[in-house]
């Protein structure tokens, strides 16, 4: 069969083991299916998320994961403030460069049934959600040009880089509050470049208990994700499997009124078009 464009990473009804996917039925919302016990089928897909072959062979979905693992990414960029509307929002100044920080390894979780955990640290109050395109890079390069940047882009998925405000806002240092362990969820579905020609072509939403908190678009990025790539790349190797978070838009908790906390057995959704909905239901920690 032809490339894979719609990837999921599952654990298959027919013989219990973890395999990759393609999904039959590309229409679907795999995020809004599992949530509802909608069946949902897939190509069977052999080899790695960089190198593989979508058969004939068809398996049905008893539990969605992450479509990459920590053991595909090497590393998770992300983006600060790249949204003009989240940046107004903050009361900063437009950046004149990408703001970067990291997430490690141990922040990547899947969608529903998985979970975003708060630990004890930050059961505060002040516990927050940012909807987020990402994208896997698919091979490695240097010193990328923007021209060529989306050549180096695997495919898209949806992220939420939940946040500990309070320890945020202790120090201008990002990523230890942005780092927890599952602060990274994604998915539910990697959709390749084929499909998603533009990346600033999509709209982006984020929904808390069936309240739509923030409703964005790509096309306010105010690095688009060409930049992104070339910049990012400069004297530093993009390793194939690095994972990007590319920005939020203007909505997060924090700057609500009243504002809006993550609380214990909450309903998170981010919704990207063409991507579909990444899920997940908020559990604190008790030990």
């Amino acid at each position: 069969m032809s490339s894979w464009t719609h990837l999921i990473r599952f654990v298959a009804l027919e013989d219990h083991e973890v395999h990759l996917g393609q999904l039959v039925d590309t229409t679907q919302d795999v995020g809004l299916s599992t949530l509802n016990n909608v069946e949902v089928k897939a190509y069977l897909i052999q080899g790695t998320i960089f190198n593989n072959v979508v058969t004939k062979h068809i398996l049905t979905v008893k539990q969605l994961l992450a479509p990459v693992t920590k053991e595909d990414c090497n590393y998770i960029r992300c983006l600060g403030l790249n949204y003009s509307d989240h940046a107004k929002e903050a009361n900063l100044p437009i950046p004149k460069a990408p703001i970067l920080f990291t997430k490690p390894r141990s922040a990547l979780a899947g969608p529903y049934p998985a979970t975003i955990n708060i630990p004890k640290c930050a059961q505060d109050g002040s516990s927050d959600y940012e909807a987020e395109l990402a994208l896997v890079i698919g091979k490695t390069g240097r010193d990328i040009p923007e021209e060529e940047a989306l050549d180096y882009v695997l495919g898209y998925t949806a992220s939420n880089d939940v946040s500990a405000r309070d320890l945020q806002f202790l120090t201008a240092q990002w990523s230890f509050s942005k780092g927890l362990d599952g602060s990274c969820p994604i998915g539910p579905v990697l959709v390749s470049t084929s499909v998603i020609k533009d990346p600033q072509t999509l709209s982006i939403k984020a929904i808390y208990d069936g309240q739509t908190v923030q409703d964005g678009h790509t096309r306010d990025m105010i690095f688009n994700i060409r930049q992104q790539i070339s910049y990012l790349s400069k004297g530093t190797t993009l390793e194939a499997g690095t994972l990007f978070l590319t920005g939020t838009p203007a909505g997060i908790g924090i700057f609500r009124t009243p504002k809006v906390i993550l609380k214990d057995g909450g309903d998170m959704r981010v919704e990207i078009s063409q991507i579909g909905t990444l899920i997940n239901k908020i559990r604190y920690d008790t030990c």
